[in-house]
């Protein structure tokens, strides 16, 4: 096993995830790939026992150059108009998919009654650089302006993202403050990446952290600018990098998330100060002894959870919708086969 709690450059991850973080740093062969498929798998396992209320999709097309595909999951039964949450993806700009976020974006439609449009933006490095953020832009401006012909309410959307998609969530909530053609209420930016220049302390120091490194943000950053652009250089506009903005006042109101262990942290901290400094309301929580990723390794652990749990009451007051027992996340491990929960062995670092 790579990691500890105990090994150097690791002394505060929590108990709950070092056998997962030493996996990860582990560099076994397609070890992220069969840890995230392990947590998936059980995941999907735990939401078929929590008789959660249906969920139906429709696909729809953004106008756009080119047209944007949007998957919009709403309620079943609730009736119309819905508050929406327009959903971004992360991967570093480079990978993943909407369609791998489907299941998330359905479970978070269904246990809190409201309808979630998750985006297909276009990647880097084959689209730099404007085109992920105009993409994400379009899908939301349809969004609002088709709300009513969609059974949204187009006064109570929102904009979220993880990651990059939380780069691109921020960088699309400050092109609806400039252009003002979106009512935006509330963003919700989950681990973002906001700033190219990596020049934090925690950017500097978790150079070798599972999940996410400094590296790997290096990289991202760079093929997301594409070759116009150098991170770090004078010429990187706000909109791709929300740390350079340098007025924030008329920005949504804000949940922020940070993990202690992680090259971002710092970056989304000093975000959420200067939006408070700019007269924006902030929700901040940096969930301590967590990696960046954590929660999608290690969906069981009580930090995970805590964090999804919290993710959803933000939402639910920032939308104004009432919430039950859907949104308490804890309960339902005990109904799950530990068979189906991923386990790992000192001796590989992978799956048991």
């Amino acid at each position: 096993m790579s990691a500890s709690p105990s090994e150097p450059g690791l002394p505060t991850i929590d108990p709950e995830l070092a056998d997962v973080a030493g996996a990860l740093l582990s560099h076994e062969k397609h070890v992220f790939a069969l840890l995230r498929g392990e947590a998936q798998r059980a995941l999907a396992a735990e939401v078929a026992t929590a008789e959660l209320p249906p969920v139906h999709s429709m696909d729809l097309l953004a106008p756009g150059e080119p047209q944007v595909p949007v998957r919009l999951w709403r309620p079943v039964a609730r009736a119309a108009p819905v508050p929406v949450l327009v959903w971004i993806h992360g991967g570093g700009f480079t990978a993943g998919d909407a369609a791998a976020l489907d299941p998330f974006c359905a479970e978070v439609a269904s246990r809190l009654d409201i309808a979630v449009a998750n985006v297909e933006y276009r990647l880097a490095p084959a689209t730099p650089y404007p085109g992920p953020v105009e993409d994400c832009y379009a899908a939301l401006r349809h969004v609002y302006r088709s709300a009513r012909e969609l059974g949204l309410d187009p006064e109570r959307i929102a904009i979220g993202g993880a990651s990059s998609g939380g780069a691109l969530a921020a960088g699309t909530a400050l092109l609806v403050r400039d252009k003002a053609e979106v009512p935006l209420v509330f963003q919700l930016l989950d681990v973002p990446m906001l700033d190219d220049r990596l020049a934090t302390h925690s950017a500097v120091t978790y150079t070798n952290t599972p999940g996410f490194n400094r590296a790997g943000a290096a990289s991202a950053w760079a093929a997301y600018l594409g070759p116009a652009r150098r991170p770090g250089g004078d010429d990187v506009p706000p909109y791709a990098a929300p740390a350079r903005a340098e007025e924030l006042r008329g920005l949504p109101p804000t949940y922020l998330t940070t993990m202690e262990l992680d090259p971002l942290r710092d970056e989304g901290i000093h975000y959420a100060l200067r939006l408070l400094a700019a007269g924006v309301s902030v929700e901040l929580h940096s969930f301590p002894g967590a990696f960046h990723g954590a929660e999608t390794f290690a969906p069981f652990a009580a930090v995970s959870r805590r964090a999804a749990e919290e993710r959803l009451r933000a939402l639910a007051r920032a939308l104004s919708v009432e919430t039950d027992d859907r949104v308490v996340l804890g309960a339902a491990i005990s109904r799950i086969p530990q068979d189906s929960i991923p386990q790992f062995s000192d001796d590989t670092g992978g799956p048991a």
